[in-house]
């Protein structure tokens, strides 16, 4: 009797567990907790300000903890930490097999070979999750108690950690598949999100459309108290989708951007350089 191979979902919850180990040992999760890292350390500054006497002023406006909060998760989290961890993680997922030469192994084992890419992204997801939110945690509970409630802004937090796990789902997929049918697919993906996005958000126009950035930052000003300097991070996006619009368009990014980069992966010859 043969054996039938595993489903793809099966196939891609044991890639998921061999990669998910190294993930959390390799030197790019040193590096992103070195990234994630800064923030806390400038809570602790301004946490030690605060309790000093000293203010945060924006335009010679002082800012409580909850905006100070805010414009922290919008200009580090989603448009800075977000999008480069993606970068250096989800092109990596099948590179790095590609150079260490682990590729033929992965291919070797009774499984489609399309669920290598899906269980190395799952595993991402739960690798950068894991080391990003803990970080916004702990931001929030040195900065929102200067002149604002953790219990009264908890509901923001639950939030913004939403729109950061789903910033991190959607730039990985496209990373991910960028990195699945290119050979040296970081410079690709810097130059997307550090020069592409940020001009093309800047000015107006429908290809902003065609950027994750711009269905991301659709969800980050629901997240934000309305009050004091917020308002103008608000003011600064001339133009934002609805959350519906966003969450539509997110979740179709991601089933496209991995269904595209799972059949790369399938039909793809893998040349291993001596």
């Amino acid at each position: 009797m043969t054996r039938q191979p595993p489903s793809l979902l099966t196939a891609s919850a044991r890639v998921f567990d061999l990669s998910l180990g190294e993930m959390l040992w390799s030197r790019r999760t040193l590096f992103m907790s070195l990234v994630t890292g800064v923030p806390v350390l400038m809570a602790l500054v301004v946490r030690a300000a605060d309790a000093f006497g000293g203010h945060v002023r924006i335009s010679n406006v002082a800012v409580n903890g909850p905006s100070i909060f805010g414009m922290m998760i919008w200009l580090f989290f989603v448009r800075f930490t977000v999008p480069v961890l993606a970068v250096f993680y989800g092109t990596a997922l099948i590179a790095d097999e590609v150079e260490d030469k682990t590729i033929t192994y992965l291919f070797t084992r009774p499984i489609p070979r399309g669920a290598v890419l899906v269980g190395k992204f799952l595993a991402y997801l739960a690798c950068t999750v894991g080391v990003v939110l803990p970080s916004v945690v702990i931001v929030w509970m040195l900065i929102v108690p200067m002149g604002g409630s953790l219990g009264a802004n908890f509901v923001y937090l639950v939030t913004d950690l939403s729109i950061l796990a789903i910033g991190l789902a959607a730039y990985g997929s496209v990373f991910a598949c960028i990195g699945s049918a290119l050979k040296r697919p970081v410079i690709i993906g810097l130059v997307l999100i550090l020069g592409w996005e940020p001009a093309v958000l800047a000015v107006p126009g429908y290809l902003k459309r065609l950027t994750v950035g711009y269905y991301v930052q659709g969800l980050v000003p629901h997240a934000m108290p309305n009050d004091s300097m917020l308002s103008l991070l608000q003011g600064m996006v001339r133009e934002t989708p609805s959350v519906t619009q966003s969450l539509t368009a997110i979740a179709l990014i991601l089933v496209v951007c991995l269904a595209i980069g799972a059949r790369n992966v399938a039909s793809r010859e893998y040349v291993l350089e001596q």
